[in-house]
């Protein structure tokens, strides 16, 4: 009996192969996917991402806040390194970064080690203890409310402008054997600056950390961040009403999924028109499957999920059989066709700070043209493909791929005499881009600092 062919190596088996292995070996297996691009394109990388972190932050055992935090961004680091051009791999772990600091803050101060943060008062188990056994005990005069919500800086300061003696008669009573004795040569005022603040630690310590509280809400919040990553589309296409309407000429490029289920969800209740520039070399064969409804045979470097792991009844449900009437045409007439297009809907691979992106290989002159014909140009994308990096040199962030799909290496005289550079992605400038229509609604290149400002914390930009 033939045995059972393996899977090849790709998004579907590296999420199977995380519940056998142990977060190190999965660590390295990623790393490896990345390099040999077996895992590639914005939503396959940040679904892998956000799974592996998930992962690691489950097993993974630590003593504060810092210590976790460090520890994720050396994988961040690792993973950057290992294939830089896929900026999805920064923006989850810098996400998840963010959603550390936010449960850290809300739960222990800070995470600091600071006398309040390692007692937890803040967390519910912890809070209600400590005020428990203050009611319980007779001799203990409790601490007000509002000297417990203060930062632990200023409550030091304000327990030496109201004197010492208050906060050391409370430690005294609290726990009269953990007091050191005075020494008769030194002077008081400085016993009294060293006593209050460690005898409270060693009050409050013996409670549960915010460490063992922190991590059902961060993995709440990566499952969080994984339903973001399958219901994107479909909350990107529910504002497609807004910019659709009937009788519209509508340029698109490519095989973008995220478009596509755009204009389905237009189709539905508008009639329009699809113009098709089919991306040549790099994604045609995606493009005409697209079209016809077949699975695409050849590679596929721009697919945003990978072909084997896209269930064929997407593939079935394609814009002609939804009543769209599609143009494709080649990408050299673009231009010739720009003045009769109403607007222009482009896919992207990423979106930089600012509010540049990166997307498949035709895109900037398609924008180009658009420009030229006062043509707008909408960009549906994902927050998750977002990124804070500004393109100070954005050549080095264009993919180059294949030049054998441009040229046959058959012909050994002009391969000696010609330097082919087939570019995966373009470059696109935030001047030639009107509207950015994401999962949060739709919004202008020069507002997508704010978003930033509220996905990524400003500590976490530089891994």
């Amino acid at each position: 009996m033939p045995s059972k062919s393996m899977a090849p190596p790709g998004l579907t088996s590296f999420l199977k192969s995380l519940n056998k292995t142990d977060p190190n070996s999965s660590i390295e297996h990623f790393i490896s996917l990345l390099k040999r691009r077996q895992i590639r394109n914005s939503r396959s990388v940040a679904i892998a991402t956000a799974e592996l972190l998930l992962r690691v932050i489950a097993q993974y055992r630590w003593q504060d806040v810092n210590q976790l935090i460090t520890h994720i961004k050396s994988i961040g680091r690792r993973l950057t390194t290992a294939q830089p051009r896929e900026m999805a791999v920064g923006n989850i772990v810098r996400r998840v970064l963010g959603l550390i600091r936010e449960e850290s803050e809300g739960d222990g101060k800070g995470g600091n080690a600071s006398a309040y943060s390692d007692a937890g008062l803040d967390s519910i188990t912890g809070r209600k203890e400590e005020v428990t056994k203050q009611e319980k005990a007779p001799s203990a005069a409790a601490p007000k409310d509002e000297d417990l919500q203060r930062p632990a800086a200023l409550t030091r300061q304000a327990t030496f402008v109201q004197g010492a003696q208050q906060n050391s008669m409370f430690s005294l009573l609290s726990h009269p054997r953990s007091l050191p004795q005075s020494n008769p040569t030194t002077p008081p005022s400085s016993s009294h600056a060293a006593t209050p603040q460690p005898t409270i630690t060693q009050h409050v310590h013996h409670s549960t950390g915010p460490s063992r509280d922190l991590k059902p809400g961060i993995i709440e919040g990566l499952q969080e961040i994984l339903d973001e990553l399958s219901t994107v589309d479909d909350q990107i296409a529910s504002y497609s009403l807004d910019h659709i309407h009937s009788n519209e000429i509508i340029l698109t490029h490519g095989s973008s999924l995220t478009v596509q289920k755009f204009l389905l969800k237009a189709a539905a209740k508008r009639t329009f028109t699809v113009i098709l520039a089919e991306g040549f070399p790099n994604d045609h064969e995606a493009t005409h499957a697209r079209v016809v409804g077949a699975k695409p045979t050849g590679p596929s470097k721009d697919f945003e999920t990978d072909p084997d792991d896209l269930p064929l009844d997407q593939f079935q449900r394609t814009l002609a059989s939804a009543g769209i009437s599609v143009i494709v045409i080649a990408d050299a007439a673009v231009y010739a066709l720009m003045s009769r297009v109403n607007k222009v809907i482009l896919g992207t691979h990423a979106v930089l700070a600012n509010g540049g992106l990166l997307a498949a290989a035709g895109a900037r002159t398609i924008a180009k043209a658009a420009r030229e014909h006062s043509t707008p140009v909408v960009v549906v994308t994902g927050v998750y493909k977002l990124s804070p990096v500004y393109p100070f040199d954005w050549e080095r962030l264009v993919e180059v791929g294949d030049p054998g799909r441009v040229v046959d290496f058959e012909d050994p005289e002009l391969v000696e005499k010609v330097n082919v550079i087939n570019p995966v992605y373009d470059y696109v400038p935030a001047e030639l881009v009107d509207l950015y229509v994401t999962n949060l609604g739709g919004h202008a290149p020069s507002f997508l600092y704010r978003i930033v400002s509220d996905h990524y914390r400003a500590e976490d930009v530089t891994l």
